[in-house]
């Protein structure tokens, strides 16, 4: 008779020890959960998805951002807590036209409405979409649209090329002979077509732009992706754009959809542009700029001369190709700091806000530890993986009021500065989704500097009906509105669909019990 056979004590534990860590490490694992994007990012980047590292919170699809309280809760500081990893695109209509001065006059010319003969055939369908960018030194026109514009012949086109750098190299573009490039905001495009009609640019009454300037024009995507089309910082130094994010735009043209704040341009003294009472200085830097200036095709034959230019129009002086910077800048992880920061560049281009290796080891960032991640994809078509954080917090001081921010997505990411060098950071517009901004261009020499206006967003509150913005409270003025109404109906004269609080197509008693309910309530 066999006797039973008795287990081995200390490799049934062995056996139990094992399994158990390796469920545990298995339960304790980082999930990663990716979602599909459509993000643009500094220096021509393209994010189409974002990663997600989720720890033991298995229904969770987003990161819920660490607590951080406020730095400063006092008057004067206009405070967001967790901003967006991304904000919103400026998008503009861009027309072409032939205007142009002389050989060797070499300074672009600011005009304040459509100068010289288009481009494009018909300029009301055939027109191009893109991004309102201080981020760009020069302007950039893809392949796309350069055929829409008529722009891709040896008539707007030189035989001169340079390299178009970005996060993950360099591709070349054709450089143009001088022309004429003008914008405006997606609230010029005619939509009437109905749903997934192509819009139409049938008023340029209020385009703006400059001449006798010389853009990047992209070459036939082939390996490489198309560019971004993008107007730069050398239109933005002369002009002053209210974005108004509480004015969203939606465009379809060529198939595709955009989105973006209603964008206007004023020329640099027009008294009719809106103010706000708070703003943040702006650098155009480097120092020293002093036009937007094209530089002309080196002579080595006195007999063959070429005028034409060798390298785009862009804002030159005692340094070249100079973008608007922030003032100061002011972050915070835990214990660590990196204060009064002016290596910080705004770019309207740019959806998310960017931080160098400077900021990332004042911070004690881990490159291995983050919260969430960017495939990001450049220029040359190939794309890096860039590390997102939760940060603790980001002040930009103002005149006016201060902006603070707690929990703020950044990524860590390494752009080059027109200073040479790297950047310490980019300003995305991720921080402004809920503000109208006035972008006040300036810098050049002797002019006034410039700066960045800002106003938040009131919330929608019920009899909030002036002004224009709404300020966040029923009061006074609000009464005045809704009494040039009262008693009206719809189709007549004095009707005010705003003040129909009730929604019976009559201004009467019922829209002043709820007028009355919410008196003198506040959104702040």
């Amino acid at each position: 008779m066999k006797k039973a056979h008795k287990p081995d004590i200390k490799n049934l534990l062995l056996f139990i020890f094992l399994g158990w860590f390796a469920f545990s490490e298995f339960a304790l694992a980082d999930r990663i959960i990716t979602r599909q994007v459509d993000w643009r990012g500094p220096a021509g980047g393209h994010i189409q998805e974002v990663r997600f590292r989720v720890k033991d919170q298995p229904e969770q699809t987003e990161v819920v951002p660490k607590a951080a309280a406020s730095l400063s809760g006092s008057i004067g500081v206009s405070v967001i807590d967790s901003p967006p990893i991304d904000g919103f695109v400026p998008w503009v209509a861009i027309t072409t036209t032939n205007k142009r001065l002389g050989e060797l006059e070499m300074d672009a010319v600011p005009e304040s409405s459509i100068a010289g003969q288009f481009t494009a055939s018909n300029p009301q369908t055939d027109f191009a979409v893109g991004i309102f960018d201080t981020g760009a030194s020069a302007h950039v026109m893809n392949y796309a649209g350069s055929v829409q514009l008529r722009l891709n012949n040896s008539t707007y086109l030189t035989q001169n090329e340079i390299a178009i750098a970005g996060v993950t190299g360099s591709v070349d573009a054709w450089v143009s002979q001088p022309l004429g490039i003008f914008i405006g905001g997606l609230n010029l495009l005619d939509q009437s077509g109905g749903p997934g009609a192509d819009a139409k640019l049938t008023d340029t009454s209020d385009m703006v732009g400059e001449s006798n300037v010389s853009i990047l024009v992209g070459q036939p995507p082939g390996s490489n992706p198309d560019l971004v089309t993008a107007v730069g910082t050398p239109m933005s130094v002369f002009y002053t754009a209210s974005i108004r994010n509480d004015m969203p735009m939606t465009a379809v043209y060529r198939t595709q959809s955009y989105t973006g704040p209603s964008i206007h341009l004023y020329e640099a003294e027009d008294e009719s542009a809106p103010h706000y009472s708070s703003r943040i200085p702006l650098e155009l830097r480097p120092l020293g700029a002093a036009a937007v200036q094209y530089i002309p095709y080196s002579v080595d034959d006195i007999w063959n001369i070429d005028f034409s230019p060798s390298s785009p129009s862009v804002i030159i002086g005692a340094g070249s190709q100079s973008l608007f910077f922030v003032h100061s800048v002011d972050l915070r992880e835990g214990a660590y700091t990196a204060l009064d920061k002016s290596r910080f560049m705004l770019d309207t281009g740019a959806q998310i806000t960017v931080v160098g290796d400077r900021i990332a080891a004042r911070l004690r960032l881990d490159p291995d530890q983050w919260e969430f991640q960017v495939p990001i994809t450049g220029v040359t078509g190939e794309t890096i993986d860039a590390p997102g954080y939760y940060i603790d917090s980001i002040q930009i001081p103002g005149i006016g009021q201060w902006l603070e921010y707690t929990n703020v997505p950044v990524v860590w990411l390494e752009i080059s500065s027109p200073e040479g060098g790297k950047l310490d950071g980019v300003i995305g517009m991720n921080l402004f989704t809920e503000y109208n901004l006035i972008l006040r261009g300036g810098g050049l020499f002797l002019g006034e500097d410039p700066s960045l206006e800002f106003e938040r967003i009131a919330p929608h509150l019920i009899g909030d009906l002036a002004p224009d913005p709404r300020d966040g409270r029923v009061d006074l003025l609000d009464f005045a509105v809704f009494s040039a109404a009262w008693q009206s109906q719809s189709g007549q004269t004095n009707w005010n669909a705003d003040a129909d609080l009730a929604a019976s197509g009559r201004i009467d008693l019922a829209d002043l019990a709820i007028l009355a309910e919410h008196w003198l309530t506040s959104a702040f």
